[in-house]
């Protein structure tokens, strides 16, 4: 048997009143609604709501809205906190993704109508809660003024399109297929894990259906033959209005791919670039920081460690909100980029990212484990063994708190299914900014290849922490082809005496799934073949790594 944790929803906040708004479709979405002033004094003057829609229970710990909503409160702001459709006291299908757009809008009809409100609503929140804001965002709801959407991105959860053409596709992660059979499988949420040992995760998604006695209506429609339903209008969440935006994202976060593909998308929109203002944080998904003391890296906040997280995590939305909410101040007095500069303290403000003075170096790896300057190192291939049986583990224990264990990567490093390549150490420290990517040319005796790449910061007492990855999966594999990966964007110090180090691995177990080596579905399992790795060094092909500098000097 399974072990499986049911979490209810808790009771409702005393500082609130519960509401309850009725959808095109008659569904009834449950909200709790806070206004200062007394609790439940609904005679209050008509102001500006701050609108939260989210799935892990509008009233419980693991979120801690009813702390927040207390936060909006004490600068003015009436606030509307809902669990979405399907879940915790909410009425509907557990359905992922679909019905936002439309339930947004709804909601949002709903609030302007009430006598509380001033016609004016702003949204924010994170990951789900920071998808219904785009969600809302694409309804076109005029009454919405401004969005603060932090750690998350419009293409949130999406599979891997198995069908889509070409030889090169995302690498699917661990969490993508658990995720509606636990958070989104019915109203409450559903807590267990699978056996990562046994790999065999779609039997033991089907033991977990048989012993709750349903299906789960979201994984079904994503496994084994996915129903691609369309979250957006036209599917472009960038195609209609456009609503100011404070767009947060983290360093750390797992998700960050998500959020910089839409910064990408924003780009080539420019109704919505001309009012797109960018945050980003040394924060993990779930809010932890590079520089946090030892006594708050804990997975249990307390209360008062969740009210001392609250002005840096709120602030910032307080004052975007202000400007294009309340009207008070103008656009300009928000920087367009607000980027913290990881290893260091405080805020650094740009116009534009990456910074106007950033310059882009190249460095190649050598046969030998450098990382050099020089291109014309010797030709060579170097191999290594993806054994489906003996995968190259994820360095964090969960993904999405990354920094609470902050874990050192050097001992990935010294496995034999892992290339490794050195920089010499900094004389002095060095600054970057802007996006990595890496260029590579492999292929493998299997017909399926991921190929993972890390960026590691490596301190003289040898230990490492990973500042920048990428991976790319490579279909027909025995047949060699040059990857380009994207790493994401990194801003980080490193400091003088600190060299940079590139893993290269084909698996990054269990926070990606991995390969069987026959071409086999991973989620599926069954039959296991050992492949041998190949990668180009030296020379046009070999492995580079390009880097972005804005200050100091990379040997």
């Amino acid at each position: 048997m399974l072990d499986i944790v049911r979490t209810p929803p808790a009771p409702e906040s005393a500082l609130s009143f519960p509401a309850r708004v009725r959808v095109r479709d008659g569904v009834r979405l449950a909200a709790d609604v806070y206004l200062p002033g007394a609790p439940g004094d609904v005679e209050t003057s008509p102001g500006d709501t701050i609108l939260i829609r989210l799935p892990y229970d509008k009233s419980g710990y693991y979120c801690f809205i009813p702390l927040i909503a207390e936060y909006f409160m004490g600068h003015g702001y009436r606030v509307v906190a809902q669990d979405v459709r399907g879940k915790f006291r909410s009425e509907g299908d557990a359905l992922l993704f679909v019905n936002e757009v439309d339930d947004g809008y709804d909601t949002i009809e709903w609030i302007i109508r009430q006598p509380w409100s001033n016609g004016r609503v702003a949204m924010w929140g994170d990951s789900y809660y920071g998808y219904t804001q785009w969600a809302a965002a694409a309804s076109g709801h005029p009454a919405l003024k401004a969005i603060s959407p932090r750690v998350t991105g419009t293409q949130l959860g999406e599979p891997v399109h198995r069908n889509s053409p070409g030889r090169t596709r995302r690498v699917e992660w661990g969490v993508t297929y658990l995720y509606p059979l636990t958070q989104f499988f019915a109203n409450d949420a559903l807590h267990w894990e699978p056996d990562w040992s046994r790999r065999d995760f779609a039997t033991q998604a089907e033991e977990f259906m048989n012993q709750v006695g349903a299906r789960g209506l979201s994984y079904d429609q994503w496994y084994p033959n996915p129903v691609h339903l369309q979250r957006f209008p036209g599917g472009d969440p960038f195609a209609g209005r456009s609503v100011p935006v404070l767009h947060t994202i983290g360093w750390w976060d797992n998700c960050a791919p998500l959020s910089w593909a839409d910064v990408d998308e924003i780009g080539r929109h420019p109704n919505w670039d001309a009012h797109h203002y960018l945050r980003i944080e040394s924060i993990d998904h779930e809010s932890y920081r590079l520089l946090d003391a030892e006594r708050d890296r804990v997975w249990e906040r307390s209360e008062q460690q969740i009210r001392d997280l609250l002005p840096r995590t709120l602030d910032p939305a307080i004052a975007f909100f202000d400007v294009f909410v309340r009207g008070n101040g103008a656009p300009g007095d928000i920087p367009r980029v607000s980027w913290n500069l990881a290893g260091t303290e405080g805020m650094q403000e740009a116009s534009t990212w990456p910074p106007a003075d950033v310059q882009t170096v190249t460095r190649h790896a050598t046969v030998d484990g450098g990382l050099v300057a020089d291109s014309t190192a010797t030709e060579a291939t170097m191999q290594w063994t993806h054994d489906p049986a003996d995968l190259v583990p994820s360095s964090a224990p969960d993904a999405f708190s990354f920094l609470l264990s902050h874990p050192d990567e050097a001992p990935i490093g010294d496995r034999s299914d892992v290339l490794r390549f050195d920089s010499p150490p900094v004389p002095s420290h060095v600054d970057l900014a802007g996006p990595v990517t890496a260029r590579l040319r492999v292929c493998s005796d299997g017909p399926v290849m991921d190929c993972f790449v890390r960026l590691l910061d490596v301190a003289p007492d040898g230990t490492a922490l990973r500042i920048a990855r990428g991976q790319q999966q490579l279909l027909q594999a025995t047949e060699p082809e040059t990857l380009e990966i994207d790493l994401g964007h990194v801003g980080y110090r490193l400091q003088a005496g600190h060299r940079l180090r590139v893993h290269i691995s084909s698996s990054d177990y269990p926070e990606f799934l991995p390969q069987t080596g026959t071409g086999a579905d991973p989620w599926t399992w069954g039959e296991t073949r050992c492949n041998t790795q190949s990668l180009a060094v030296g020379g046009r092909d070999g492995l580079s790594l390009t880097l972005p500098v804005l200050e100091g000097e990379l040997p």
